[in-house]
């Protein structure tokens, strides 16, 4: 359903720092670095699907009040080294790695450093086995 999404930034090299180790631990990579803009995909997909800008309207970035990005992670220990990763630089926590909603949804809730919310989601049936 989505071509792309967005996230507002205030520093892209920070958001660099944060982005591009914490993405890489769901096998995300950076497509395209520049000073106003960065953005990342997965390798061999022809377009980016995430960027992270200042604002086009050159005022400050804000984060959406119930605004969240779900990234899909491939495993459990997916899902726990993006936490840790955004953890170590410079995100916030909202939400250790865990099982919540159902038997097989183990996600985990962070911030980036500019306040945008973000969580790693690892919905498989095994996990209702292995909790």
């Amino acid at each position: 359903m989505l071509l792309y999404a967005t996230l507002g930034t205030n520093d892209v090299a920070s958001a660099k720092a944060f982005y591009t180790p914490t993405l890489a631990t769901l096998g995300v990579i950076l497509r395209r670095d520049g000073t106003d803009e960065v953005s990342y995909g997965l390798p061999g997909s022809p377009d980016p699907g995430l960027y992270i800008t200042k604002p086009y309207d050159q005022r400050p970035a804000t984060t959406g009040n119930g605004t969240m990005l779900a990234l899909i992670a491939g495993s459990k220990a997916e899902v726990d080294a993006f936490h840790a990763t955004a953890l170590g630089h410079g995100g916030t926590d909202e939400g250790k790695p865990g099982l919540r909603y159902s038997p097989t949804f183990y996600s985990c809730y962070v911030r980036d450093p500019d306040g945008n919310k973000l969580s790693a989601v690892f919905d498989h049936p095994a996990n209702a086995i292995n909790a």
